[in-house]
């Protein structure tokens, strides 16, 4: 199949399908005329790099297990705890940073709503 029918099949767009094959996450075969030729695998290889960037991951952190996932399935690659574990923990910290700042607006809104209010019965 052409890149067209993969990104309709998939739901992803050329300029993805091209990135991935850029980054070796998927590969392809020329015809004569320079056109992208997917064999039927690409779509569930584009449906599996969709999977784990809807989790968060890179195209990098991708690219260091796709291929024995493709083959084994997840469950059987040591090479996807690890990174889950990494994505895991930037993600606390994340939301660590996240409520701090969270915490530090609801005081400065607090503050600012006093002086408002003190402001007023002068």
């Amino acid at each position: 199949m052409r890149i067209g029918e993969l990104a309709k099949r998939t739901g992803v767009s050329i300029r993805s399908l091209r990135y991935y094959e850029l980054q070796g996450l998927l590969s392809s075969d020329r015809e004569e005329n320079g056109y992208r030729v997917y064999s039927e695998l690409a779509v569930e290889q584009v449906n599996t790099i969709q999977f784990y960037i809807r989790l968060g991951l890179s195209t990098e952190e991708i690219a260091g297990f796709l291929h024995c996932v493709l083959i084994k399935k997840e469950a059987f690659c040591e090479q996807v705890l690890p990174v889950y574990r990494n994505k895991l923990e930037q993600l606390d910290r994340q939301i660590a940073q996240l409520e701090m700042i969270r915490a530090n607006l609801k005081e400065r809104i607090a503050h600012l709503q006093a002086e408002a209010t003190e402001a007023t019965t002068q």
